[in-house]
């Protein structure tokens, strides 16, 4: 792992500078990258996937625990230092790439490293990042919501983004991350993390969360891509009564005609709003659909 001179003496021989609008903050405090690893309890049989690798700082550690690890850096110039950097690790491949092919899906480079990868590691496919703050949420959502479906999450991630990580219904940071963690498993915040330990410093504090997916929580949503794109649409307008949302319907759900019947089956109030609605609601709403047409 890497200290702050050595990340900025890797940083300036390749001529480059921490890009803020990429997120770019390196967590700089090895004994909290230790932590973070340590809290994921990784073997030699798991699959770990990093997002915003950086330079490899903290994918050298988890290069030293893990069976394989795929790192994934969008910025060339940092893919490129990290390749060097860990070019004696036959146990990694870098990704030189987005995370997100689009704010709803995965990179198909990312997915199909990690198809490949898994058959050979029997254990765990985890997630354990330094996330860049401006991707943290979509990613996570579309991970747990997705055909990764990582087992665990270990994660540093913005303050707020922890908040609405662990949120209850009726709070201003409930949203549709607080139910897709909820639904499918369980979060929890190990760490709050000040500006210090990164560099360049953030204006606002930081959060070390864990995520661990509960098989049978998952398992009580029958169709999780409905669930999804239910959760999305009353999410999407949270402001407005659950009966006006199922009007705003669009692809799988426009198809819904029966919603009064279903609200009523699940025994939820047509007026209630979005926000007031628990995660087992949303399955037990998107359960009571039958779907027609296609899935988008």
């Amino acid at each position: 792992m890497q200290t702050k001179r050595q990340i900025r003496q890797l940083l300036a021989l390749a001529g480059v500078w921490p890009n803020k609008q990429l997120g770019q903050h390196f967590l700089i405090d090895l004994n909290l990258m230790r932590l973070l690893i340590d809290s994921a309890s990784i073997t030699a049989n798991d699959l770990v996937l990093e997002v915003g690798c950086g330079t490899g700082s903290l994918t050298q550690g988890l290069a030293e625990r893990a069976g394989r690890v795929v790192a994934v850096e969008l910025d060339r110039t940092l893919a490129q230092i990290a390749r060097v950097q860990l070019a004696g690790a036959a146990n990694v491949e870098i990704i030189n790439a987005d995370a997100l092919e689009t704010k709803s899906t995965i990179s198909p480079a990312i997915t199909g490293a990690l198809a490949t990868l898994r058959p050979n590691c029997p254990g765990r496919t985890l997630l354990v990042a330094n996330l860049p703050y401006n991707v943290a949420s979509p990613l996570m959502s579309n991970l747990v919501t997705g055909g990764i479906a990582p087992d665990a999450m270990f994660v540093t991630v913005q303050k707020e983004v922890a908040e609405r990580m662990t949120a209850e219904p009726g709070g201003s940071d409930y949203g549709a991350l607080s139910i897709f963690l909820a639904a499918t498993g369980d979060a929890k915040r190990i760490r709050i993390l000040k500006p210090s330990v990164f560099w360049p410093r953030p204006q606002v504090d930081s959060a070390m969360v864990a995520y661990l997916r509960d098989k049978a929580k998952s398992q009580r949503i029958r169709d999780m891509t409905a669930f999804s794109k239910m959760v999305r649409l009353f999410m999407g307008h949270r402001r407005k009564t659950i009966s006006a949302c199922a009007k705003l319907a669009a692809g799988r759900l426009a198809a819904v005609d029966n919603w009064p019947e279903i609200l009523d089956r699940c025994s939820i109030d047509p007026a209630s709003r979005p926000e007031q609605l628990a995660p087992e609601d949303y399955i037990a709403i998107a359960d009571s659909c039958d779907f027609v047409g296609p899935t988008g």
